[in-house]
């Protein structure tokens, strides 16, 4: 077999992310002890594509009795996760919500609507939560809402703004949960996958107060084109359907803390390229853009940077986005942004990169994104692949594993959502 050339840049690249997943775990960025409940129950609920781990931390922490709940996504259970008998665990669908999600929404439910005020819910909150648990508002069924779900997925919308319709067609939303644990002191720690990391946006925010309006969810549904199912149209007109005002939960008293986000991945990741020679450049975790077009920015950045000579790392965070135009096509937005670097930069030499979500899974995939080299579009071309071609109908992922240069690393079990790394040679030494 002939040898990679490729393989000790991939294999760096691949490091640094590597460190950087591993900065923003559950047993990273989990508190040593979890808040006090002098005198009632503690019930923990784990919901996001961390759940798993961060349930298994709390546990591990706690000082008493706990009864709780884990919903996660197929495929994010180990086998370690047996949690005992008053721990219950599901798995439900992502990025679509499913029947389970309407399981474990209730489930969650039910555990807050019975705590009293001497009690204490902790929500151990990650990336994913808003499909994972789903509990539709009046008059709107799990049909409606995977129909909205499945078209502001492909509409180009960002997070915020997909989580925003979210919130108002939810009974479990939008700081619903907490209005549910009524007396009950409610803490949230959060792992956020949201540029920003505004604490209202992580997994459409159980219990943290709402910001937004109906007429806010009504605008981004217009600006976007999004079609939407008669009763959800309905729903969004719905006085009923506004989320609740801070005064209303009384959460006051009650934490919010991120112990996880973007930065810290990609401080993890930039101290480990300087470590090894390279001067960066951190664009910073809140870059939102259209995947093929940041990707084609940043061609243009590594061009100029590279001018010098010197070795570099340009490392940055945040979550792009993909308006799909071909439903058939199959890649996620960081597949997309590497396809646009790679055919801005045109085989420019001694520039490398990597980008992959931090949660394993680019978009519906297996794979957490790719890799892309000087080389790329040559050894494309050599198998007959049309690298624009394969960008305009959203067929990244067949690009990237016809070249054997996917990243695949399974569920990582957390998600501080995009990584990416362009790594710049420099002069030989």
């Amino acid at each position: 077999m002939t040898d990679d050339p490729n393989a000790p840049h991939r294999a760096a690249m691949i490091d640094l992310f590597a460190r950087a997943v591993i900065a923003v775990s559950a047993e990273a960025a989990m508190p040593d002890e979890l808040p006090a409940t002098p005198s009632g129950r503690t019930a923990i609920i784990a919901l996001g594509k961390a759940a798993v781990p961060m349930m298994r931390v709390a546990l591990r922490r706690s000082s008493g009795p706990v009864t709780g709940l884990v919903v996660t996504r197929y495929g994010h259970l180990d086998s370690e996760a047996s949690f005992g008998p008053d721990i219950e665990v599901i798995e439900s669908g992502h990025p679509v919500p499913d029947d389970k999600s309407l399981d474990a929404a209730n489930h969650a439910l039910r555990l807050a609507t019975a705590l009293k005020a001497q009690d204490r819910l902790l929500l151990l909150l990650s990336g994913g939560g808003s499909a994972l648990a789903s509990a539709p508002a009046g008059g709107v069924s799990l049909e409606d809402k995977q129909a909205v779900t499945r078209s502001l997925l492909r509409s180009g919308a960002t997070i915020a703004e997909i989580n925003t319709v979210r919130k108002h067609l939810s009974r479990f939303k939008g700081g619903r949960l907490a209005q549910a644990a009524g007396p009950a002191k409610v803490t949230t720690w959060i792992i956020s996958d949201i540029p920003g990391d505004d604490p209202s946006f992580v997994a459409s925010a159980p219990t943290v107060a709402d910001q937004t309006t109906l007429q806010t969810a009504r605008d981004i549904v217009a600006e976007y084109g999004v079609a939407v199912p008669p009763a959800v149209d309905q729903a969004l007109l719905d006085p009923a359907n506004e989320t609740p005002t801070p005064d209303s939960l009384g959460l006051a008293g009650g934490e919010v803390r991120i112990i996880a986000r973007a930065r810290d991945a990609l401080s993890a990741a930039a101290e480990a390229a300087e470590a090894k020679g390279f001067v960066i450049t951190n664009l910073g975790d809140r870059l939102q853009a259209e995947s093929r077009h940041l990707g084609a920015s940043h061609a243009g950045l590594a061009r100029r940077l590279a001018s010098d000579g010197r070795r570099r790392a340009i490392i940055s965070g945040g979550e792009t986005t993909v308006t799909v135009v071909n439903p058939e096509g199959r890649g996620g937005r960081n597949l997309e942004y590497l396809l646009g670097l790679a055919i801005g930069l045109d085989g420019a030499p001694g520039i490398c990169a990597l980008a992959c979500d931090t949660d394993g899974i680019d978009g519906t995939e297996d794979a957490a994104g790719g890799v892309i080299f000087p080389d790329t579009l040559v050894r494309a071309r050599a198998l007959g692949l049309d690298p624009v071609e394969h960008l305009r109908t959203n067929r990244s992922h067949a690009f990237f594993e016809a070249l054997g240069d996917l990243v695949v690393t399974g569920p990582t079990l957390t998600n501080v959502n995009d990584f990416r790394v362009i790594l710049i040679d420099g002069q030989e030494d």
